[in-house]
């Protein structure tokens, strides 16, 4: 399976808007996460450096990686744009 590996960092402020930063595609698991050993002593990573897992109800300020298979999609349907429902 071709993959590729997203790391991104997510900061969650106290009245629940998320601020997320896109830092980079890897090609394994272990390269984004030897990224995230290099960034979590920065300033604003530093403060929220664990890495997180978004399938948990409560989502945490942090960094998370997501596994993206090449070549398939990820979104195949329509969608309502402007629509509450």
């Amino acid at each position: 399976m071709n993959s590729v590996f997203i790391l991104q960092h997510v900061n969650i402020y106290p009245d629940g808007q998320e601020d997320v930063k896109l830092i980079g595609a890897y090609r394994s698991s272990e390269a984004a996460q030897a990224m995230i050993e290099q960034l979590k002593v920065k300033p604003g990573f530093r403060e929220h450096p664990t890495l997180v897992d978004l399938n948990k109800d409560a989502v945490e300020s942090g960094f998370f990686i997501d596994q993206y298979e090449l070549d398939k999609n990820r979104w195949s349907e329509g969608f309502a744009p402007n629509s509450n429902v």
